[in-house]
């Protein structure tokens, strides 16, 4: 029979992920040789070649993912054993690491927090911000238990090592000056605001967000600014620079067709555009009983945020 050693087979996964040997021996703490002597003797062991010289690279073979395909079940087998094993000796306590985008920390993380300090005291939560890219690095290499992005930066259903958790369709609102033409009229429509001077992000998910919400409106949006941080964006509405969508997370204290501080936030009508957030644990994980208890308490938080922005 085959000898799959899975120490190996964590070293094969991690320079699939990291592209270099060189990067696979800094992320898990070895020398680049120590890395390609285990490799070798991992290729020995299941009588296959797994990697091949590309230039001064190395790039892993058909049989390579033929076997990491295979192997990812057994880590999510691992997880799902490390889990319950976790749930049997520890019980309520243990410690859940979370990464969420910036945003979802005070709208979904800390009022998740607040209600597990309640009914379970004894689980230790920690939060990290990190968009999307690096929370699924820092989940993927063990760093953090439960990662939060939108669905649309998320890695695919269809990879075996990260099970998705759907938790909350954040709709986006337009942020005008006060002052604004259109900031009282009725049944505003993002069309309506085809002609206008907008402000967001010159790359990334918010770039991404505004500009296929006005496209499946019927427009390109004219960028006059680019900026990535609500305040910055806020500040130039107000100054009446231009005009931006703003998830409702990042404005909730501006619902409505009041203002503050010279903005007007205005819900839209019938093409009301939403970005969708979830969260993401390594395969297997969400079956450990302290990550399931944090995964409902995201779950609570968000169905309290969606209660809201109905009323």
């Amino acid at each position: 029979m085959t000898e799959w050693d899975i120490k190996k087979l964590r070293i094969l996964r991690t320079l699939r992920d990291r592209g270099t040997v060189t990067a696979t021996a800094e992320a898990l703490l070895m020398t680049p040789s120590a890395v390609s002597q285990q490799l070798t003797n991992l290729s020995k062991q299941l009588g296959v070649r797994l990697l091949e010289a590309q230039g001064r690279r190395v790039r892993l073979t058909d049989a390579a993912h033929l076997v990491l395909r295979h192997a990812e079940a057994v880590f999510a087998q691992l997880e799902r054993a490390d889990a319950e094993l976790d749930g049997y000796l520890r019980g309520e306590a243990g410690r859940v690491r979370v990464a969420a985008f910036s945003t979802a920390v005070p709208a979904l993380v800390v009022p998740a927090v607040r209600h597990l300090r309640t009914a379970h005291p004894r689980l230790d939560v920690r939060i990290r911000e990190a968009e999307a890219a690096e929370a699924y690095e820092l989940l993927a290499a063990g760093e953090v238990d439960l990662a939060l992005s939108l669905a649309a930066h998320a890695p695919s259903a269809r990879d075996s090592r990260f099970g998705r958790v759907p938790l909350l369709a954040d709709p986006l609102d337009v942020a005008l000056p006060a002052g604004h033409p259109l900031a009282d009229a009725p049944g505003l429509r993002l069309a309506d605001l085809a002609a206008e001077p907008w402000i967001y992000g010159g790359s990334g998910p918010w770039s991404e967000i505004t500009t296929a919400a006005c496209e499946a409106a019927g427009f390109v949006p004219e960028q006059a600014h680019s900026a990535s941080g609500w305040t910055a964006i806020l500040a130039m509405v107000e100054a009446g620079m231009g005009i931006a969508l703003v998830p409702r997370m990042a404005s909730a204290e501006r619902r409505g067709g009041g203002g503050a501080g010279g903005v007007v936030m205005r819900v839209l009508s019938a093409d009301q555009p939403r970005r969708h957030v979830v969260a993401a644990v390594r395969g297997g994980a969400e079956e450990g009983p302290a990550v399931a208890r944090v995964l409902a308490a995201l779950r609570r938080a968000a169905a309290e945020r969606e209660t809201v922005q109905q009323n």
